[in-house]
């Protein structure tokens, strides 16, 4: 995989115990246009501490232009800041 670490516009959702889940993101390929993806699949769900900051991590899976692919999404807490982390 890949390290992007690209921000990403994002739907998300959180359960009434709190607990986030992403549903939906966009963000601008090479050729500057908007790819929305939806995520098919939350494969695992971890937080880490990087630099001081908060982050939770969830490994995803969708399929993208036909293609089933793995990747990784990153949310800091702090700035409540989506990224692609790596795919």
């Amino acid at each position: 995989m890949k390290v992007y670490m690209k921000p990403i516009k994002m739907i998300a959702w959180f359960a009434e115990n709190g607990i986030l889940t992403p549903v939906r993101y966009q963000m601008n390929d090479e050729s500057r246009q908007h790819i929305t993806i939806n995520i098919d699949r939350v494969i695992q769900r971890d937080e880490e501490k990087l630099a001081g900051n908060r982050m939770i991590i969830f490994k995803c899976q969708s399929v993208i232009e036909g293609t089933e692919k793995v990747y990784e999404l990153k949310y800091e807490i702090g700035s409540c800041k989506w990224f692609l982390y790596k795919m």
